[in-house]
């Protein structure tokens, strides 16, 4: 048997599941099984991107003991076009602190 646990965070709270699945379960078996997919229906196999501790994971991924499997949102800004914008305005970001 495995331990894992699937967590999913929002903006104001994280859900942290823990599971016991057979040897050989897959990230996708794990999400099904947390009741995640069914709390919150904004979660979809086909367009979220998942994760084994912030390493990109495909949904037919098997799981080791111990796992922690990571539902991750979708950007609200792309970063590389945020930084262009910047650009184009004459900002720059210094190393460690905030826009001016």
């Amino acid at each position: 048997m495995l331990d894992i646990e699937v967590c999913y965070a929002q903006a104001d709270k994280q859900e942290l599941v823990r599971l016991r699945l057979p040897a050989g379960a897959t990230v996708e078996q794990a999400l099904q099984a947390s009741g995640l997919l069914g709390k919150y229906p904004e979660i979809d196999l086909e367009k979220n991107k998942f994760g084994i501790y912030a390493k990109l994971a495909k949904s037919d991924a098997v799981l080791r003991d111990r796992d922690r499997v990571e539902i991750y949102r979708p950007l609200l800004a792309d970063p590389k076009a945020v930084r262009r914008q910047r650009a184009a305005e004459g900002k720059t970001m210094k190393k460690g602190a905030a826009a001016d």
